[in-house]
């Protein structure tokens, strides 16, 4: 009966994250290989941000590198715009300048134009993209780039910290506006869904309270030292109640997107493996159903339930079964799905992996090879 109960739960409310699946962060709008480049991500001054810095110096020292990008789609022998959002160039190399978007800004573009900060506009090719993390890496001509925008280390940032929003609200008829607000929570697990609707869990992100509207989504969220901290995606305007919403805005950290450019800029995307689980946050299972299904320890607050395994795939050959509850990757705590994919996708095809979990009261260690591909 605690079996069927905590399947139901899972069916009517919590649908199971697959380790393995494409995904891609909900938002409001909606290849060329290159030489492998370097973007430095932690900054000296992250932490340590001058008494004397505004707005309004946070923003000069960015403002000429955030960009807009224009979406084209073509219809007959013409090309018609179809959706604007912003950009950020981060890097010049030889005689290219790179930029980073969110991929749902790019999604399904005939072609892509952008424009720079003073007013030009240029054509892009798109290097790589990626559904799952929303992020996509542009390409265009340095001839008229003059500034690029430093990347700040996004473990560093604190709550309540001032921060900036620099993009094209509504399009590019507004471009380089600037909004201000704090980081409201370092790390928000907000809902992932896939391209075919299936809702994986959640991804981490940053919140903040400066304003973020469509058109905004792929530029930076910055510090008041400059640097960039976080992409913005998206933002809550209602809640699942129906509930109006307002200052909920979320932006992807900063050390998440230069892993992942520096992936997409090498090979034009992403290969990312799986452990071959489907599984839910404890969190959402009652304390009946931990205590009578699963038999964890009441002392266990945080992890992720096993609720079905790939045959053969890497954590059945390990020895994971249903209902185990896994705790631990790598040393790190895992205490969502969250979590486990943040350490896991540091990985690539061929790594092993250390998973520490609860199989009934007995704790358990056991390597685990990366042998799956994930799904996109």
């Amino acid at each position: 009966m605690a079996q069927s109960t905590l399947t139901k739960t899972v069916l009517t409310g919590v649908i199971a994250g697959l380790v393995g699946g494409g995904v891609i962060l909900y938002a409001q709008e909606g290849l060329e290989k290159s030489t492998t480049q370097t973007v430095r991500t932690t900054a000296t001054k992250t932490s340590s941000i001058s008494k004397n810095a505004t707005a309004t110096t946070a923003y000069n020292k960015v403002s000429d590198a955030v960009v807009s990008v224009l979406n084209f789609s073509k219809s007959g022998q013409n090309y018609e715009e179809s959706s604007e959002g912003s950009g950020v160039i981060y890097k010049k190399s030889d005689q290219s300048a790179f930029i980073v978007t969110n991929n749902h800004v790019i999604d399904g573009a005939a072609k892509i134009q952008v424009m720079l900060h003073n007013g030009k506009k240029v054509t892009a090719t798109l290097v790589g993209k990626d559904a799952m993390t929303d992020l996509a890496v542009l390409k265009i001509a340095s001839d008229n780039v003059t500034t690029t925008a430093e990347f700040g280390d996004s473990s560093k940032i604190a709550v309540g910290e001032n921060v900036l929003a620099i993009g094209s609200p509504l399009g590019s008829e507004y471009a380089s506006s600037v909004t201000q607000g704090i980081i409201s929570a370092k790390k928000r697990l907000v809902e992932a869904t896939s391209e075919n609707g299936q809702n994986y869990g959640g991804s981490t992100v940053i919140q903040t309270d400066a304003a973020i509207n469509p058109g905004n989504s792929g530029g930076p969220l910055i510090n008041f030292a400059g640097q960039v901290i976080g992409i913005n995606s998206m933002k809550l305007s209602t809640s699942s109640s129906g509930t109006s919403v307002e200052g909920m805005g979320f932006a992807i950290p900063s050390d998440q997107v230069v892993d992942v450019v520096n992936k997409l800029v090498k090979d034009g995307k992403i290969i990312r493996p799986a452990i071959g689980i489907g599984l839910v946050n404890l969190s959402e299972v009652t304390a009946d159903d931990q205590k009578s299904t699963l038999k964890i320890p009441d002392s266990v607050t945080g992890g992720v339930v096993v609720m079905s395994l790939t045959k053969k795939g890497p954590a059945d050959n390990a020895g994971l079964k249903k209902y185990d509850v896994i705790v631990g990757i790598d040393g790190k705590k895992v205490t969502t799905q969250a979590d486990l994919r943040e350490v896991l996708y540091k990985h690539k095809l061929g790594d092993t992996i250390t998973l520490t979990y609860y199989h009934h009261s007995n704790k358990k260690t056991v390597k685990v090879k990366l042998t799956q591909k994930l799904a996109s």
